[in-house]
């Protein structure tokens, strides 16, 4: 690894790499910063309550021990009180899940929020005059104080892998351990953010929008941007009487706030409380199934179609040599418009059934008991043709589903698509790979013309990903069975529109949760990512769902380096890691990081969300370890890893860059043992080789998984996932459950398996139940036992998409592999480095209750 200090950034949204232009030539397209109305004398509202922190509602049926991490094990067995949260303890923090808003927005006056740091803290002129512009001094709406701020330690936006940031451009972009963050767009927030529904006051020069962190001229309004530092008006609003006075603003006063605007697209149109009233959701059915696959499958979208809303708008759509698409307005049987799947649908054909007589699209309260009807009417496939061999015309059949999707109102009207509003779904259950029509692939990989006909249909599949994207519409791919579904190809479709690729063992109960879990999610769409930075910082490389964006330069700022990322979709289960560094020693005290995310929500309001973070430059690398995250960092690195892991061989060399990036981490920043040439790894970065080493070994890059399949769809879906989920992926938890349904945390090591006790293992995709043989012995307690850990696996994933699967198993069994090969080995140990490194699994195996 090398480092390349020249400024230019690059994209990695897998498995491309895109390497846009100089962040200094990038320009971000806008309106004009200066457009709010002169403010009245009244404009300032009183203050709301303090900040409160993410909510986290205390509950008995988990305990806890005093662990600090995996890696600090407890050394004596104290019988501590530990404290009780309504989930596991351990990386990351458990919150309660969050329930979206009624409403899309706050309609009374926005009520800003204090001050993230003591309300003691004033705001203090500048200690010495400066010359800006002919002003000679300028008043600070903060204190220059070098306080530690954690501002967004734990906002769900942003995640940074260090607090502090070193000032020598030499060690800050050490590439073993780098520096960067993981942002999640779509997060939402609790409390949620500060609304503004006015134009921002933005930087002329560079962009950035005005801040906490801003200089303010209280005489004349003017603020000092803090990425540029460049002295800008304010149209008047930021005269104030007193420093206090400016507090009040909501940008002034909260690190993350959000624009927000309505009625530009949609004029009267009313938000109401169920978010998908306006999007419709379009099932898309393989229709060659064996008959114990179509059971499964029928059971599911039962259950499906009960679970919705009654507002929600389906369609079916049956594909496999034809397109089938069913009518809801006949009552009584279920019927079919059908169409040939060897060619894409003519224009003429869609016109004429979209404009015909036929009810595509119906709400579920008018037409839940047609749904039911359509769904028993499903027959297996009955010719002796092989499941990989089957012709099936996905390709014709999507094109098909988002022709309904759009209707009548999918008129293009200069270049610009009327659509009926919300980011509308197709979801396809596949069993089998497209083998027929455009976007296919032959049956057999010995086809001598197959590597052209691959590529062919890979972009095929990628260009009706970008037209649906261009449509708002997100298409989610869920395969179940046995049968191979070329995943390259699906995956282009899935990831192009801004969707997820899920396998499945079978069309059972983990699909039928993700099925029902992939209609609900709310996606923004027309996602825009910026990130400026402060004092030559610079995002070198992006990994995530998106692509570099390219702004109209005629509405740009003069100067704007912000890095622009087109995001494929905006969802709360995804993020981007972001990685940054130096073009020079930094001389500032505090650098200054900007990040906006716009998007229009599913109730078709213009969204801005501003997030500012400032952290304070040091000189001592043990300052800067100090401050280092070493879940945000391992996840970051996990995901750089596995971009250039594209296949199992690459995979495997993967491995051993691993251990090279721990002994150079030990060589850069720890310190040289004595009468030995070796040096041992940072005290502060304790936690981090043993996160690695679960990413060495897991089915990450290890062997666990036996398909290549397997292994691509889990690459794809951890470069994309958040933070929680990343850190899952790597890193499994461990927690044994105890008399009286309480759980406790272990290391994730094998001597956590007792046979007298029960463990749950999460490991993100997969939730794993191991039974110890004397446990499972005993009936009634070995029940009660299971039943609690099923509850506790059900509650950590409750809101996690994809669900993941969830397997319970006894010791000795053959599927115990699953879970004996995800934990750290350490019985292979000598006892006495079991004893003296790995005690803490056993005291509290021993002594814990």
């Amino acid at each position: 690894m090398t480092n390349q200090p020249p400024p230019q950034s690059s994209f990695n949204a897998y498995p491309v790499n895109i390497h846009p232009s100089n962040p200094a030539e990038t320009k971000l397209s806008s309106s004009s910063p200066f457009l709010s109305p002169s403010a009245p004398p009244s404009r300032f509202p009183p203050p709301a309550p303090p900040l409160l922190q993410p909510n986290q509602i205390p509950s008995p049926s988990i305990k806890i021990p005093n662990l600090a991490s995996p890696s600090n094990p407890i050394r004596t067995p104290s019988p501590l009180p530990v404290p009780h949260l309504s989930t596991p303890p351990g990386p990351p923090v458990f919150s309660s899940p969050l329930q979206p808003a009624a409403v899309p927005f706050r309609t009374s006056p926005a009520t800003p929020q204090p001050l993230a740091f003591s309300s003691g803290s004033s705001l203090p002129a500048s200690s010495s005059p400066q010359v800006l512009n002919g002003i000679t001094q300028l008043q600070h709406q903060i204190s220059d104080t070098k306080e530690e701020y954690s501002h967004l330690s734990d906002s769900p936006n942003v995640l940074f892998t260090a607090h502090k940031v070193l000032k020598q451009k030499k060690l800050a972009n050490v590439p073993s351990l780098g520096f960067g963050a993981l942002v999640s767009p779509g997060q939402e927030v609790s409390p949620g953010p500060q609304i503004i529904q006015r134009d921002p006051h933005r930087c002329q020069n560079c962009g950035a929008f005005s801040n906490l962190y801003c200089n303010i001229l209280l005489g004349s309004g003017q603020w000092q941007c803090v990425i540029c530092r460049n002295l800008n008006a304010s149209e008047g609003e930021y005269i104030a009487s007193s420093k206090e006075e400016l507090r009040n603003l909501p940008e002034l006063s909260s690190p993350l706030v959000e624009y927000v605007q309505t009625g530009n697209k949609r004029p009267g149109f009313i938000p109401v409380s169920d978010s998908r009233v306006t999007a419709p959701i379009v099932l898309v059915i393989d229709e060659c199934l064996d008959e114990s696959h179509l059971q499964h499958l029928q059971s599911s979208l039962h259950a499906f179609v009960d679970s919705l809303p009654p507002t929600t708008r389906i369609g079916v759509v049956l594909y496999g040599r034809t397109v089938s698409v069913y009518d809801f307005s006949e009552e009584l049987s279920a019927c079919a418009d059908v169409l040939p799947g060897g060619k894409s649908p003519s224009p003429e054909s869609l016109k004429a059934m979209v404009y015909g007589t036929g009810i595509y699209l119906s709400p579920i309260h008018a037409s839940l008991p047609v749904a039911h009807t359509i769904f028993s009417s499903l027959r297996p496939f009955k010719l002796n043709i092989p499941e990989a061999s089957r012709d099936r015309c996905l390709g014709a059949a999507v094109e098909v589903a988002l022709a309904i999707v759009q209707g009548p109102s999918a008129e293009v009207s200069r270049g610009v698509v009327k659509r009926p509003g919300g980011n509308s779904r197709i979801i396809v259950c596949a069993g089998g790979p497209t083998t027929y029509g455009p976007g296919s692939v032959p049956h057999s990989f010995g086809h001598p013309n197959y590597p052209h006909l691959e590529k062919t249909a890979l972009k095929w599949m990628e260009n009706l990903g970008r037209e649906a994207h261009h449509r708002g519409t997100v298409i989610d791919v869920l395969c179940a069975g046995t049968c191979p579904v070329r995943v390259p190809i699906l995956q282009c479709l899935a990831k192009a529109s801004g969707g997820v690729l899920v396998l499945h063992d079978d069309f059972g109960e983990a699909f039928g949760v993700n099925l029902q879990r992939a209609s609900c999610r709310a996606a923004g769409s027309q996602g825009l990512l910026e990130v400026r930075c402060s004092d030559d910082i610079f995002v070198s490389q992006v990994i995530g769902p998106g692509e570099e964006a390219h702004i109209d330069s005629n509405d740009a700022f003069r100067n704007d380096g912000a890095l622009s990322v087109k995001m494929f979709s905006v969802e709360e289960t995804q993020s981007f890691a972001l990685f940054m560094e130096a073009r020079a020693d930094i001389k500032s005290d505090f650098v200054y990081f900007q990040f906006v995310i716009q998007f229009s929500n599913v109730y078709q309001a213009d969204i801005s969300r501003v997030i500012t973070v400032r952290f304070p430059t040091v000189d001592t690398v043990s300052a800067y370890l100090e401050s280092v995250q070493d879940e945000a960092a391992a996840v970051l690195i996990a995901k750089k890893t596995l971009l250039r892991a594209k296949n199992f061989n690459e995979a495997l060399d993967m491995q051993s860059t691993i251990d090279e990036r721990v002994k150079d981490i030990a060589s850069k920043f720890g310190s040289q043992l004595p009468k030995s040439k070796l040096n041992q790894f940072p005290k502060e970065l304790s936690l981090l080789p043993e996160l690695l080493f679960h990413l060495r070994r897991g089915p990450l890059l290890g062997s666990i998984l036996g398909h290549e399949d397997e292994r691509s769809v889990l690459r794809n879906l951890f470069l994309n996932a958040s933070f929680d989920l990343s850190l899952r992926m790597v890193a499994p938890r461990c927690l044994m459950h105890r008399e009286g349904g309480t759980f406790e945390e272990l290391p994730a090591y094998d001597l956590a398996m007792q046979s007298d006790a029960a463990v749950v293992l999460d490991h993100g995709t997969d939730v794993f139940i191991w039974l110890g043989t004397e446990l499972a012995a005993q009936e009634g307690k070995s029940a009660a036992a299971l039943a609690a850990c099923r509850t506790l696996a059900e509650e950590l994933t409750e809101m996690r998409f994809p669900a993941p699967r969830i397997l319970a198993f006894k010791e000795g069994s053959s599927q115990a592999r699953y879970f004996v090969s995800r934990l750290i080995p350490a019985h292979k140990d000598p006892p006495y480095e079991q004893v003296s490194e790995k005690e803490c699994a056993m005291l509290l195996v021993y002594y814990g209750a």
